[in-house]
């Protein structure tokens, strides 16, 4: 193994070469958020006297319980002291290449910098980029709410790791000053929520966002006030959460989420995050970010897929109990229902679970999707939207198009281990995997995701909405199932 040794701000780190790839791995942003640190914004990492061995991951931010973990395994090693980065270079120089910064999704309460999805190699490679991939604390570390004592530190780490990057990606040959936040599901929902905090302001100059969840921004003390319940401590004593062990916090965590939804995740608390992000974006003070956003066809089969109950779904009266669930009327959701049923038919099955499917897919991302994009659009030429078409073979074809199976596909990473849970058989992906990777450096270059592998692709407006398909077939749709998203007009306000 070749070691390369490169001198940040705070000291001497020594990562490794491979593949004409120089790797740096678990490099410290931040000094550990444990003891007094612990629920505090993070601290820039002190100076250090030695060479830093940066050839090794750092562990994981310590994992919650969603359904996932029965698919994809637990990472490990996690521990509070997690918050590291990665980088991977083509060279260690002067030249100033794009940097593209990855945010790893999972709920907030789970996943990490190390899993083998994300592994840089290839992007860094092909596209003659930057790739930095970060940890940041999760779940009650990361964003417990406790008024004027602590909110969104998840976010601040992510500002912290960025501002680290800002401040020495030029010894690792990359361009401080063009550098792609990009991020999956909560991890989409982060990179959109850091464009209105004022502390990110300036870090970066676009956005990737694949598959953001609805945000959800208001400000709720409850997940807090049950997890201080179930540990038996004061409401809002955080000095005695501090002496809590990780693992018990953890454990009533898990209590409180049940394996699902966004219990933990950014809030509207005033001051790290002033305003709600549509607001920020409509209000054109995002008009200098070029932004790319899209969905999965099929994102909800992942989670349905988890859940045995729905495969018994013989009839809509399950919709319309989730719809009201969701806040929407029984006289709105018929509406809803007999919208999808009328826009679909002749073109995909509306059997009772596949128009569950549909609808919960467009609730929980796509709506949320084209309300970013669309206020965007008028300030920003640079706005682009993509769906991902292609279906997995995987469990018999009942996974489709879902949740995160783009990522191997962005990552070049079909052929890691694990990944055929996912993906089944990568032989039958043709040149999928290339289009997309090229797209996604072709953005992080100039804001504009054409390349030669694809049609003509037009930015984002409201009058054409404009969507680039990634499929078995690269095509062009205009107003793509536009029945369906008007039928949500006044329902759902991220």
């Amino acid at each position: 193994m070749i070691m390369t040794i490169v001198e940040v701000k705070s000291g001497k780190i020594k990562g490794y070469t491979e593949d004409n790839l120089h790797i740096f791995k678990g490099i410290p942003y931040a000094e550990p958020p444990i003891g007094d640190l612990r629920f505090n914004a993070p601290q820039a990492k002190k100076p250090w006297d030695s060479i830093l061995d940066a050839t090794k991951f750092g562990p994981c931010a310590f994992q919650g319980y969603t359904a996932l973990e029965e698919v994809t395994g637990k990472l490990q090693p996690e521990s509070e002291d997690c918050l590291t980065l990665n980088i991977w270079t083509p060279a260690i120089d002067d030249e100033k290449r794009p940097v593209m910064f990855w945010i790893h999704g999972g709920a907030f309460i789970m996943g990490g910098s190390r899993a083998p999805i994300f592994d840089g190699s290839a992007l860094a490679q092909r596209g003659n980029v930057v790739i930095v991939t970060i940890n940041y604390r999760l779940g009650a570390f990361g964003y417990l709410y406790i008024p004027g004592v602590t909110a969104n530190v998840g976010q601040l780490d992510q500002i912290l790791a960025l501002k680290w990057v800002h401040d020495n990606i030029a010894k690792f040959g990359g361009d401080p000053d063009n550098i792609t936040i990009f991020g999956e599901s909560a991890g989409a929902y982060a990179v959109i929520t850091l464009a209105a905090m004022p502390a990110a302001k300036g870090l970066f100059r676009r956005i990737i966002a694949q598959s953001m969840p609805t945000i959800d921004p208001k400000v709720t003390k409850k997940p807090t006030k049950e997890l201080m319940r179930a540990l038996g401590i004061k409401s809002g004593d955080i000095t005695a959460l501090r002496k809590v062990a990780p693992e018990e916090i953890i454990k009533a965590q898990n209590e409180i989420t049940k394996g699902g939804g966004l219990a933990f995740r950014p809030l509207i608390d005033g001051e790290t995050l002033p305003e709600h992000p549509l607001t920020v974006f409509k209000e054109g003070k995002c008009k200098n970010i070029d932004l790319m956003m899209g969905t999965n066809l099929h994102e909800a089969k992942l989670f349905t897929s988890l859940d045995p109950s729905t495969s018994k779904i013989n009839d809509e009266k399950a919709i319309m109990l989730y719809l009201g669930m969701m806040g929407i009327n029984s006289e709105n959701a018929r509406n809803i229902i007999n919208t999808y049923k009328k826009a679909r038919e002749g073109i995909f099955s509306i059997e009772p679970k596949e128009l569950l499917d549909s609808i919960v897919t467009d609730l929980m991302f796509r709506v949320a999707t084209l309300q970013i994009l669309e206020v965007q659009s008028i300030h920003q030429p640079n706005t682009y939207n993509y769906l991902f078409t292609w279906e997995t073979s995987v469990n018999n074809g009942q996974l489709g198009a879902c949740h995160a199976l783009e990522l191997p596909f962005v990552f070049n990473t079909l052929e890691e281990p694990g990944m055929e849970v996912l993906v089944g058989n990568a032989a039958n992906t043709g040149d999928l995997c290339e289009n997309m990777m090229d797209a996604w450096l072709s953005f992080a270059y100039s804001g504009n995701p054409n390349h030669d592998g694809i049609p003509d692709w037009p930015t984002y407006d409201k009058e054409s909405r404009a969507t680039l398909l990634f499929g078995k077939e690269f095509k062009i749709a205009n107003a793509l199932f536009d029945k369906e998203r008007e039928v949500w007009d006044g329902l759902l306000k991220i």
